[in-house]
């Protein structure tokens, strides 16, 4: 290939990779969609690889931002860098350098660098990235690295709040790991139950403020998880969901329980028993979700509400969280958990679940 054709390519290379990501900004400026379906949609439909806004976030949006000033001087206004970029630069946030671009990156402490739920402090605050991929399903090895996660962030002098997080900019947690349940026997089972419902009871309890950061898909166990937290703030591409049901079993980390005292008796039944996914919105109109905000702000979002809760005074953080509890909960999770095991161990369960690994429909016989 001559100088000239290389030159040729390469500039058709840059107008066309600049313009992707300016064009990006304006639907997401105007509303049309969140930067999750954007991004979707361009690796989906356009097959751009990476798509804009993760491409832009590990350039560095300084980067960008410089060569759009640079495209729009030589090649005109239409690559004039987009009111979102220049704010979010302003603001220091530069992408995966810096921690935080269009989308939020982890950084976390020593020795949590390669656990599938990552610690990450910052001073009074900590952040619990649940890392492993494809859909950080809830699998025994999580269970026990939330309990890491946890123990250290407890016993700690100074953090006062934390926030459950997601490394995975298109989902939160996509619920348990059917394939590892799958592998263990009843006294397994009942263990692993034992140490999430621990687990979760422990936070609810405790002096220091949970926050769940829902971006995307929250569904069973995820769903479970941040139901359990002190607060719930949901970016606007976040769907919460008890899905068990598909399966021929039932929530067992606590969806009969806490879902029914979010969002009442009627509703959380209708959700459990019919499985289908509600959105942010609706969420936020249940009571399920404390808040709900644009993608790109949901990280800032939670730990400005960390940060404010971390300076609440301890103990009545701790007493008032104690006493605000219905107490029948424990009765209740031990019925859950009879429940969980009596439809686990069912015939249609394992029909559910095979057909779910198999990808085929499910055909019950109430066995």
């Amino acid at each position: 290939m001559s100088t000239a054709a290389e030159t040729l390519t390469t500039d058709l290379v840059e107008r066309f990779t600049l313009k992707a990501l300016v064009e990006s900004c304006l639907v997401l400026e105007e509303g049309i969609a969140t930067i999750r379906d954007i991004d979707l949609g361009m690796m989906a439909g356009a097959g751009i690889m990476p798509p804009p806004f993760a491409r832009a976030d590990h350039e560095g949006l300084d980067q960008v931002l410089a060569r759009l000033e640079r495209a729009a001087a030589e090649w005109g206004e239409v690559f004039a860098p987009p009111l979102i970029l220049r704010r979010l630069v302003a603001q220091g946030r530069l992408g995966v350098k810096s921690g935080q671009g269009f989308f939020p990156y982890a950084r976390p402490d020593a020795g949590f660098d390669e656990s599938p739920v990552k610690l990450e402090t910052r001073g009074e605050t900590a952040i619990a990235w649940l890392d492993r991929p494809p859909a950080n399903s809830i699998s025994p090895e999580v269970v026990e690295a939330l309990v890491k996660v946890w123990e250290q962030v407890s016993a700690s002098d100074r953090v006062r709040a934390l926030v459950f997080a997601s490394a995975n900019p298109m989902l939160f947690c996509a619920g348990a790991d059917i394939k590892a349940f799958t592998t263990m026997d009843e006294a397994g089972g009942r263990q692993l139950l034992d140490r999430m419902h621990g687990l979760l009871r422990d936070m609810e309890r405790s002096r220091v403020v949970t926050i769940a950061a829902v971006n995307a898909v929250a569904f069973g166990g995820g769903c479970e998880l941040a139901m359990a937290c002190d607060f719930r703030i949901a970016a606007q591409s976040a769907s919460f969901g008890q899905p068990e049901i598909n399966l021929g079993i039932i929530p067992g980390f606590g969806g009969t329980q806490r879902l029914p005292r979010l969002v009442g008796e009627a509703r959380a039944l209708e959700l459990n028993l019919v499985g289908d996914p509600i959105d942010a919105l609706e969420a936020q109109e249940l009571g399920l979700a404390h808040r709900v905000v644009p993608d790109h702000e949901l990280l800032d979002t939670a730990l400005a509400w960390a940060r404010k809760l971390a300076g609440q005074a301890p103990v009545a953080i701790e007493q008032i969280k104690r006493v605000s509890a219905v107490a029948e909960l424990d009765a209740g999770i031990e019925v859950e958990k009879q429940g969980f095991v009596t439809a686990f161990t069912s015939e249609d369960a394992r029909e559910g679940i095979a057909a779910f690994l198999q990808k085929r429909q499910a055909h019950f016989k109430g066995q």
